[in-house]
């Protein structure tokens, strides 16, 4: 598998088991605190991988912003949980600085 399957496995196992955070309530249900502590451990697992190949600071900045974006979304259709317009201004800022590095910087490794 190529660095960027093993980031994305690291960033679907991350946002699903920070959604299940949630479900978990305090880790007091048994099945969502089990997906949490296996959705972390996969996760990291797979940017352990990636970071075999790609720059920490780069692979970092990636699964967060994806994991930011895709946790918020999450929030708003499974908790209905709203963001103001601040949040998604800086939800975007995250967005654009994580293209900045990936379209522009030498430092990525590709």
């Amino acid at each position: 598998m190529n660095v960027w399957g093993y980031l994305f496995i690291a960033i679907l196992s991350e946002v699903i088991a920070t959604t299940m955070l949630k479900m978990a309530d305090g880790f007091t249900r048994l099945v969502p605190s089990v997906v949490v502590v296996m959705g972390y451990c996969l996760s990291f697992w797979a940017l352990s991988q990636v970071v075999k190949v790609m720059p920490l600071g780069i692979a970092y900045a990636v699964w967060s912003c994806l994991g930011i974006v895709l946790v918020s979304i999450a929030g708003i259709f499974l908790y209905q949980q709203k963001l103001d317009l601040p949040a998604i201004i800086g939800i975007l800022l995250i967005i654009v600085g994580v293209l900045v590095i990936n379209l522009f910087s030498k430092s990525t490794g590709h």
